[in-house]
């Protein structure tokens, strides 16, 4: 590379385009904090990235494996990420190519010469060219939360003992059959870097001032954490390292503990990094879209609007979600700020568009036009809508304007929701609720639903046409009972489960989330005669 085109780089100038300053990516990062022991709480934090400082490390996307599903996860997800590293690249990051024992292969590759020719860094750090186990005894003491003892294979015996003979058959050992990188992403000679070596890849990252490193590549449970370039040894050392937790997979077994899914196997990995190890991103916060998802992943996509601050459903849906959906769905959060400028915004918003169902906890949000015009969408399409609390009055402001280029849905509570909000009860009145017959289908064993919610009494009465009461509840000193949950069949032939229920107390009955994970499963059942 000339002398003019480091000092571009340098300056965070994108090769090939005007000779502009290349704009920050805007990460949204997700990690776990524990606030008691065992206990987590989700946390996104927003950060403004200089491309030109980030680097891009691929771990291990071999053109072959043993376990033949392990090859075709990585060819389905290979375009995908390729068009993120040609994005990474016009903007000025660095790509790091880690094909780990693939060296050989790209001996003469002027990428391969870019990486051995770095000079030393001058604080290269004692262990780097080391695998890492565990980055610390807090992760030591949590283990895995799957066994992937017996290597992580999830073959079809059958299908696994052919694909063992076609790799030896040309030439390949079938227990390590790679040999290069998988040839659907593209290495640029002029601009990437190719190594395996923990300690020209931190020359790399040195002589490039690259303080943010991005990891995606396989596997998760594996290489990507434990590699001398891997999670660990970035975060150990200090670089700001996330996982990009929709382009990996791992290596695991569904016959093995804890017996679930292959695809939940891979978000239980990716919890774990956020506990112990470091932040996640996803790869539509560079190339704009949803997130990716495998095409073999059977699992409905279930997108939660969060944007509300009384209920602390921040906390309590995320743990919903993961104890009661993750056989079943695949969960994006997209929250907005609490309050100030940014509390209209959902960064990550446009997950609605590959959204099964759309999952809404808000109050009084005025959301940017184009944002509310994808909720609009999902409506429109018929897909189902799951709404708790403030969700009755998300898009409302009560009358008010809304701020120049955002929009309200004021009839969001009577198009879609199916209710009839008009205020609640006293917050010092504490609610009694039951189940009536009709809830049945939605309730543990048809056990009937009884206890006392921490939440005031939202008042919901008149029912409508289209709507289907399931629970009851009421107020000492009040005459009237209101309706608490209901299904609602809308104009637009979708189905919508509500409930005004959803106060932090109600996550502490189990009922309650049997029923609401029952709610989100009826929703995307087909209605009978279709």
């Amino acid at each position: 590379m000339s002398r003019v085109r480091h000092l571009f780089a340098a300056l965070g100038f994108c090769a090939g385009a005007s000779l502009l300053p290349a704009e920050d990516y805007e990460m949204r990062l997700s990690k776990r904090v524990e606030e008691k022991p065992g206990q987590f709480r989700m946390v996104e934090s927003v950060e403004k990235w200089n491309p030109v400082e980030t680097a891009v490390i691929v771990c291990d996307m071999w053109d072959l494996h043993h376990c033949k599903n392990a090859v075709d996860r990585a060819v389905q997800m290979a375009p995908r990420m390729n068009a993120l590293l040609k994005a990474a690249r016009k903007r000025g990051s660095l790509i790091v190519h880690a094909p780990s024992s693939c060296m050989e292969f790209y001996r003469d590759h002027p990428a391969r010469r870019r990486a051995q020719s770095a000079p030393r860094a001058g604080n290269v750090p004692e262990g780097i060219d080391q695998w890492l186990t565990w980055i610390d005894e807090r992760e030591k003491k949590a283990g895995y939360p799957i066994d992937h003892s017996d290597g992580g294979e999830d073959d079809d015996p059958q299908e696994h003992a052919a694909w063992a003979a076609k790799l030896k058959d040309m030439g390949r050992n079938p227990r390590a059959p790679w040999t290069r990188q998988l040839d659907l992403l593209e290495i640029d000679g002029e601009k990437d870097a190719i190594t395996d070596n923990g300690t020209e890849n931190w020359n790399l990252l040195e002589q490039h001032g690259v303080k943010n490193v991005i990891l995606l590549g396989v596997h998760t449970n594996m290489c990507v954490l434990g590699r001398p370039f891997g999670l660990r040894q970035m975060a150990r050392n200090g670089k700001n390292v996330v996982l990009m937790r929709d382009l990996t997979d791992t290596m695991y077994n569904p016959e093995m503990e804890p017996k679930v899914s292959h695809f939940q196997g891979t978000d239980l990995i990716v919890e774990h990094i956020e506990k112990y190890v470091c932040p996640t991103v996803t790869s539509d916060q560079i190339l704009g879209g949803a997130p990716y998802r495998f095409k073999t992943d059977p699992r409905r996509h279930i997108v939660f609007l969060v944007g509300e601050r009384e209920y602390r459903t921040r906390e309590t849906l995320p743990v919903f979600a993961a104890r009661y959906l993750s056989s079943g769905f695949r969960s994006t959060f997209v929250y907005a700020d609490p309050e100030g400028e940014e509390r209209n915004r959902f960064r990550g918003i446009e997950a609605v568009k590959d959204a099964d169902v759309l999952f809404v906890s808000v109050r009084r949000r005025a959301l940017p036009e184009k944002d509310l015009k994808l909720i609009r969408e999902h409506v429109q399409a018929g897909k189902p809508v799951v709404g708790i609390r403030t969700a009755s009055h998300a898009f409302s402001l009560r009358g008010k304007p809304a701020p120049d280029g955002h929009a309200v849905w004021e009839k969001w509570d009577a198009e879609v929701i199916g209710g009839s909000y008009s205020g609640h009860h006293g917050n010092k009145f504490k609610t009694r609720v039951w189940s009536l017959e009709k809830a049945a289908p939605f309730l543990g064993n048809g056990t009937p639903l009884r206890f006392e919610s921490g939440g005031s009494l939202y008042i919901n009465t008149p029912t409508r046409p289209g709507q289907k009461v399931l629970l009851m509840g009421e107020v000492e000193g009040v005459d009237r009972a209101e309706p608490l949950a209901w299904t609602f069949s809308r104009s637009d032939g979708g189905r919508t489960f509500y409930t005004s229920l959803g106060h932090v107390s109600d996550f502490e009955q189990a009922g309650f989330n049997e029923m609401l994970a029952r709610a989100v499963a009826w929703c995307v059942e087909k209605p009978e005669g279709q």
